[in-house]
């Protein structure tokens, strides 16, 4: 991936693509495009292909597409699987139609099966069914990196799918209902601090484990993946903290100052009761996370005291 080569974050408002257009001036990068007002609406088939047509991206990080936790998926999952859908089969046509050199795209660890050995490894994928809280969305993403391989068969097209374990951090949706576990935890113990609760409310038994990767973190995985992995197989982007749902929910009530106990709300749902990667491929090849984990709490509770309104902050997450 040569530094002076035209990079385009396909989705520079989620998580992932905010992360990546820090990431990437900071190493070198800066010949970016399609950034803030200038990125098209991936959705838009005609926009992409116009975008790509006039604009010649050579790298592509295809991080876009709305997601969000468990109430989001309930609450909207055929809005979620559509506009994913859109996003990946208009940006993969666009970037083969156009030349791409590379592409990198995004998928999500909610696309492995619910029952699949633990942790989770690529030859997992598509043999079980997925968790039903997530099954829309998820098949969305799958669909994304069942396409990657379909274009590189056919084509020869380098598109490398990478699939991240939960990730969270500044500018995440810290809607109370409809973000990550991360983001949501943060929102739910500030209010109940600032409001002087004695119980913090955690959907679930707390009982599920998930696999935590801060944004920053994901970002440089993404870019050393981009720079260094060509293979066939997806490629799992991982290595951060497995922490049970109750633990991670301990760490964040004392982040925030919150002193109360915790009440945990069985009758919502727990999603799959565990959930971890197997990412000895990419920490083969040299990568390792470097944020603890709850030094990324601790950044992630810094920005939303900054920047977070009432409402949910803006800014969606991508897996």
């Amino acid at each position: 991936m040569q530094r002076t080569g035209r990079v385009f974050v396909a989705g520079g408002d989620t998580l992932a693509g905010a992360a990546l257009l820090d990431l990437l001036p900071a190493e070198g990068f800066a010949n970016l495009i399609g950034v803030g007002a200038d990125e098209p609406d991936l959705t838009d088939a005609l926009a992409v292909n116009s975008f790509f047509a006039a604009e010649r991206p050579e790298y592509v990080f295809l991080v876009g597409g709305p997601s969000g936790g468990i109430g989001l998926n309930r609450s909207r999952p055929a809005d979620l699987m559509l506009a994913n859908l859109q996003v990946v089969t208009n940006v993969l046509d666009a970037a083969h139609r156009h030349g791409v050199e590379k592409l990198l795209y995004l998928a999500s660890s909610c696309a492995y099966p619910r029952e699949a050995p633990q942790p989770l490894r690529a030859e997992s994928l598509g043999t079980g069914p997925l968790e039903p809280t997530s099954a829309p969305y998820a098949t969305a993403k799958l669909a994304g990196a069942v396409l990657c391989d379909a274009f590189r068969r056919q084509y020869g097209c380098r598109f490398v799918t990478g699939f991240p374990a939960n990730p969270f951090g500044p500018g995440d949706d810290f809607g109370a209902d409809s973000g990550h576990v991360i983001p949501a935890l943060i929102r739910r113990a500030h209010e109940a601090k600032e409001c002087g609760d004695s119980a913090l409310t955690v959907w679930g038994t707390g009982a599920p484990q998930r696999e935590f990767l801060f944004s920053r973190d994901l970002a440089s995985a993404c870019l050393f993946a981009m720079r260094h992995y060509d293979g066939d197989a997806p490629l799992n982007l991982g290595g951060g903290s497995v922490l049970s749902i109750a633990a991670a929910a301990r760490v964040v009530a004392d982040v925030v100052g919150f002193r109360g106990r915790l009440a945990f709300d069985s009758s919502k749902p727990d999603g799959a009761p565990l959930k971890a990667l197997d990412s000895s491929g990419l920490l083969a090849l040299g990568w390792t996370p470097a944020t603890p984990f709850r030094t990324a709490v601790e950044e992630t509770y810094h920005w939303f005291l900054h920047h977070a309104t009432e409402g949910a902050a803006h800014a969606g997450s991508t897996v």
